[in-house]
């Protein structure tokens, strides 16, 4: 189980990763941008959202893939 409160779950086959917040589905995220936009809405800061993701802060974990992919290899 995630420690992390944000998780980018692995890439899909047709692109793009799906976001959740504490568990809960937020979004289908094809870029940084998008997942900024994403944690936003959520409640986030833009600048503290755009920290976060730029800074691979520890409350994100990024799985099945590697950190700022969107695309399947």
């Amino acid at each position: 189980m995630t420690e992390a409160p944000i998780v980018v779950h692995r890439p899909l086959a047709c692109g793009g990763r799906h976001v959740t917040v504490h568990g809960q589905p937020i979004g289908l995220a094809h870029s940084d941008r998008d997942l900024v936009e994403f944690l936003r809405r959520a409640g986030i800061e833009e600048t503290d959202a755009e920290a976060m993701v730029d800074g691979d802060s520890p409350e994100i974990e990024w799985q099945g893939g590697q950190a700022h992919r969107y695309a399947t290899a």
